[in-house]
């Protein structure tokens, strides 16, 4: 049995499940977020959410739930929960996983909550948590056509768009092959911006030029100007997080049996590379030489 949905769960309360969280909160809805970080459900208490200390009233109390998980096997541990969704019977409750996850990973726990009622959208995002605060995502939905009408509510208040891009695991297999051209487009825009600093053009120079023409990216056209160039590198993403989706859609790699040689080297840049999985995931495309400052 499904119903209007009054009460919207978030389940991970970082950086941008917060920022989801305050968006349904401004949009109407009653929430209640959980995380199991003391200082993040205090962070969330202050701008205004109620909170659980415990999971288990967050699954028993939603009319849909919002999940916003570093892996995995993080999805799976709230989904199997003892005594949580999987015992509801009371309506159907659509999980919206806005996770980057496996595509057979979330293909597997759509059928377990199928078979108990509810339903899953792997639902990742782009646009970082300013764009979750403000309700200008754009969402990548895999799941059955049924319970992506039911979420449509949802979906509307965090982003501008979400199209339905197929079944299970659809979702998934999209965020993977986006955020793998942009770890690639990280590492040749810092190491184009790099040599026109080396040949006597700035950087700044540079990506004004690049901007309008055809090598341009979102890295050129929206990371260097709000975050390279200052030198800020405080996207809200970390080098770790995208380590995690580099290796993700390299395991997918795999899995088609693909030779993908560019794509392999990009994930031993990623892995290799000197900056730590807390850095802002924007410092691999610093132009810059180690220990140089510049007023921009």
């Amino acid at each position: 049995m499904s119903g209007t949905i009054e009460t919207v769960g978030v389940i991970g309360l970082g950086n941008m499940g917060l920022a989801m969280a305050t968006r349904l909160a401004a949009r109407g809805f009653a929430v209640l977020g959980h995380d199991i970080g003391a200082p993040r459900r205090q962070l969330a208490a202050e701008a205004g959410i109620s909170v659980a200390e415990d999971l288990a009233p967050v699954l028993r109390a939603a009319d849909a739930l919002v999940f916003s998980l570093p892996l995995a096997r993080d999805v799976e541990a709230v989904v199997t929960t003892p005594g949580g969704l999987l015992a509801r019977r009371d309506r159907k409750v659509v999980v919206i996983d806005s996770s980057t996850s496996d595509p057979g990973t979330t293909r597997r726990l759509a059928r377990q909550l199928a078979l108990a009622g509810h339903g899953l959208l792997d639902a990742p995002v782009s646009g970082g948590p300013s764009g979750a605060a403000a309700g200008t995502l754009t969402m990548m939905i895999g799941g059955s056509g049924e319970d992506y009408a039911q979420a449509g509510p949802v979906l509307d208040a965090l982003s501008a768009r979400a199209p339905h891009v197929g079944p299970s695991g659809a979702g998934n297999i999209v965020k993977l092959v986006n955020n793998l051209l942009v770890a690639a487009h990280l590492v040749t825009t810092g190491e184009a911006m790099r040599l026109a600093e080396a040949a006597g053009l700035s950087a700044d120079e540079a990506i004004a030029v690049v901007n309008s023409a055809t090598g341009r990216s979102a890295v050129s056209e929206t990371m260097y100007p709000r975050w390279i160039l200052p030198g800020t590198f405080d996207s809200g993403f970390s080098a770790g997080l995208m380590r995690k989706d580099v290796r993700l859609a390299l395991e997918l790699v795999g899995e088609t049996g693909l030779d993908l040689p560019l794509s392999a080297h990009v994930g031993r840049l990623w892995r290799d590379a000197a900056i730590a999985d807390g850095d802002d995931f924007t410092r691999m495309a610093d132009f810059r030489t180690p220990g140089e400052t510049r007023d921009v």
